[in-house]
């Protein structure tokens, strides 16, 4: 009788393959798996990242009893309009001042930042000059530095000037952004072809001409992108302020809430909750901020991401 070990090599095969089969998850069933990994985490980073808000929302609401006596994630008496009120009247009515003021820092920092980002965004980009690289690499390199590492040399140096407790002592610094430039920098590479500028050039168009009536309109959406940046940046700096103010009408809100934070036990009144609902005012301005900037916002991340 003669044996044919190819069909049993044959046979064997086709048993082996099915016992892989059954052993190997189907790709369908892999990938539901995947993805409800990924929607828990997803899930448990948006209740991370939205937890604060809720506290916020929820002591804001509660009086001094309430705050240290009942649950913190939590509603107990309804007290908002309350505390709104003594928000409103308390120092006659400074913390809308701080409002105003960090409004007028960051809006007015982040605007001529921007302008000056795109400037020199644009200058390391489409030039060729002696040092361009050097300048850029103190660029990359100045970002790297933590602002709160210059805020004592910049007082020494604007106590001599004799801008130290005034609103320049504040903007100046907001004026320049190594990031924004570098940014600002990307965004053109992406967005402004060398042939467009070199066709204005030859057509006669000046150097300003061309920033102002092209490279900007062009870089909308890149310069949407680095205001909003800046402009949060902003909103929240707390240790410039700092220390470059005295007068608590000049403070910014980052400051007058933190004021009313460590003296909150030297007053009959509650600082505590005026804290806790002044902070959650303060919130709302930056959220329009965000919300009106979105869609420019997501558009520049996108095309940076690409680039």
């Amino acid at each position: 009788m003669t044996i044919d070990y190819r069909d049993a090599t044959a046979t064997e095969a086709v048993v082996l393959s099915g016992s892989d089969r059954r052993r190997t998850p189907h790709p369908r069933k892999r990938g539901t798996r995947e993805q409800t990994v990924a929607l828990i985490g997803l899930i448990l980073f948006a209740i991370y990242s939205v937890a604060p808000i809720w506290w916020l929302i929820v002591n804001s609401t509660k009086d001094r009893r309430d705050l240290y006596n009942s649950n913190g994630l939590w509603f107990a008496d309804f007290n908002l309009w309350k505390n709104l009120g003594s928000l409103a009247t308390y120092q006659d009515g400074v913390f809308f001042r701080w409002v105003l003021n960090t409004i007028l820092y960051s809006g007015v920092g982040a605007a001529v930042c921007t302008l000056i980002s795109i400037a020199v965004g644009y200058s390391l980009s489409k030039f060729n000059y002696r040092g361009r690289g050097i300048g850029l690499g103190i660029v990359v390199g100045s970002f790297l530095i933590p602002s709160t590492l210059i805020t004592l040399p910049l007082f020494l140096l604007f106590s001599q000037i004799g801008i130290v407790d005034t609103m320049w002592a504040v903007l100046i610094p907001f004026f320049v952004s190594p990031f924004g430039a570098y940014l600002a920098k990307v965004y053109v590479d992406g967005s402004i072809p060398d042939e467009l500028l070199e066709a204005a050039r030859i057509d006669g168009a000046g150097e300003w001409r061309i920033f102002f009536t092209m490279v900007l309109p062009m870089m909308r959406t890149g310069a949407a992108t680095v205001f909003i940046l800046l402009f949060v940046a902003n909103w929240n700096n707390f240790f410039l302020p700092l220390t470059m103010l005295r007068g608590s009408d000049k403070w910014t809100l980052a400051v007058g809430l933190y004021s009313w934070f460590v003296n909150r036990s030297d007053s009959v009144v509650d600082l505590t909750a005026l804290t806790i609902t002044g902070a959650l005012i303060s919130v709302i301005p930056l959220a329009i901020m965000m919300i009106a900037m979105q869609r420019y916002w997501k558009t520049g991340v996108t095309l940076g991401a690409i680039k």
